[in-house]
């Protein structure tokens, strides 16, 4: 009867203490919840701007990380499709069909150009063929791989004086337009024509034809704002980062603030990752005619490719923060899915320990520290993703897997076999499954 007055106590003091904390939730709780969500919506806002910036920072202020960012486009098909088409033209207006009688004898001359103006059509054509041919067989080659490594690397400058005003003029920045000079490849292709029999390629003076690596009528506005996101390329995650944690620490219901928080930061990257589809539809729709759209469309693909590589990242990484606060949660269905969870570990478990499997003194062991060795794998899991070079939306979800797989090891060995199982050397543990569904090594 003392034991019932004692708990009888403890139960009114408990709701006492819950009425006080719940009736105390007024004004400043207000101004706590009010700021918070404050700076966990600057926090989202500024997500995105972050990624931008970081991207700016490492495609226009790093040559390398460019090149290796444009190389592969050599071997584009829409590219080199273009660029054969490019070198055509330019080489095609050098060559005159009169020019191909020099090698004629005098006497015959006049009897041939009567013959070539009748058929000017068809062999302009199949000269213009052969020329193309030419030059595809030049893109084609690993020769054209060098040269556009090589030009890209010398055009880098003028992308960064294209996008934040500073760096060199190697290559041509013509008002908005950043391009890259194809002399070389006609150099080639004029050598291979003269090889082929077509000598008068040989007199073509140099030519110095463009293609067309990014343009923009608002080159000259944004100038200004991408030396700004440049220059925060290297703080302004960490301000938006900072701005979310101090708005969870700031909440009064911190384990709902972790998945607003989550899931805004997701949202907010995936209006990005739209923001750049659309961009790239309204980018290409107002390129010049003699600009070729797939080339251009595979070029811009190319460039924005690690920040859409970053956006799907931040969205996978913030499903999965607000998935897992939800899951260690109070909530009826995190319950029961944690519950689903243990009841699987201790069925295959079970099933272990029919089979003959003993743990030993390693059972006990992980069930009194299991708390520190999963703190321990989630900890590992988060360093592995800091000391990942340039992380994907893959490798997040790879990380997830890797860390559930080892929890799921970990509460295997740490589940406790029962009585009379015969799992476990060290006997059964006092430690069994609380009311809640939770276990002491659980927290």
């Amino acid at each position: 009867m003392a034991d019932e007055e004692s708990e009888l106590e403890q139960l009114r003091s408990r709701i006492a203490a819950l009425e006080s904390r719940g009736s105390g939730r007024g004004p400043h709780h207000r101004v706590r919840s009010f700021f918070s969500a404050l700076l966990i919506v600057i926090g989202c806002v500024l997500a995105p701007l972050s990624a931008v910036a970081v991207w700016t920072a490492d495609e226009v202020g790093d040559t390398d990380r460019y090149v290796a960012t444009v190389a592969p486009l050599a071997s584009d098909k829409d590219v080199q499709a273009a660029v054969a088409n490019r070198v055509t033209d330019a080489v095609m207006r050098h060559i005159d069909l009169n020019s191909l009688l020099e090698g004629a004898a005098p006497a015959d001359r006049p009897r041939l150009a009567k013959a070539l103006a009748r058929l000017a059509g068809p062999l302009d054509n199949a000269l213009r063929s052969f020329v193309h041919d030419k030059a595809q067989a030049i893109v084609a080659s690993p020769a054209f791989s060098t040269l556009w490594t090589n030009a890209n690397r010398a055009a880098h400058d003028a992308v960064d004086k294209a996008l934040t005003g500073s760096g060199g003029g190697a290559v041509k920045l013509t008002g908005d337009t950043v391009e890259i000079d194809l002399a070389p490849v006609i150099d080639q292709v004029k050598a291979r024509l003269t090889a082929d029999g077509l000598t008068a390629a040989g007199k073509i003076p140099e030519i110095h034809t463009n293609f067309t690596v990014a343009r923009s009528d608002d080159i000259g506005k944004l100038k200004t704002a991408f030396r700004l996101l440049q220059l925060a390329g290297a703080w302004l995650p960490v301000l938006a980062l900072a701005l979310v944690v101090a708005g969870v620490l700031l909440a009064v219901r911190r384990r709902r603030a972790v998945v607003a928080a989550a899931l805004g930061v997701a949202v907010a990257m995936g209006l990005l990752g739209l923001a750049l589809t659309v961009f790239r539809a309204l980018y290409l729709d107002r390129l010049p005619a003699q600009v070729s759209q797939p080339a251009a469309g595979a070029v811009y693909d190319a460039l924005i490719r690690f920040l859409r590589t970053a956006v799907r990242m931040v969205v996978t990484l913030g499903v999965v923060i607000a998935l897992a606060a939800w899951l260690t949660g109070p909530g009826r269905r995190a319950v029961l899915v944690r519950g689903l969870w243990r009841s699987g570990i201790e069925a295959v478990r079970g099933v272990a320990g029919r089979a003959g499997l003993r743990t030993g003194p390693v059972g006990p062991w992980v069930r009194r520290y299991r708390r520190w060795i999963v703190w321990a794998l989630v900890a590992g899991a988060v360093l592995a993703y800091l000391l990942w070079s340039y992380p994907t939306g893959w490798v997040v979800v790879g990380l997830v897997l890797a860390l559930l797989f080892a929890v799921a090891v970990v509460d295997f060995l740490a589940a406790d076999p029962g009585p009379g199982s015969g799992a476990d050397t060290a006997g059964p543990s006092p430690e069994r499954v609380y009311p809640d569904g939770g276990d002491k090594g659980s927290g």
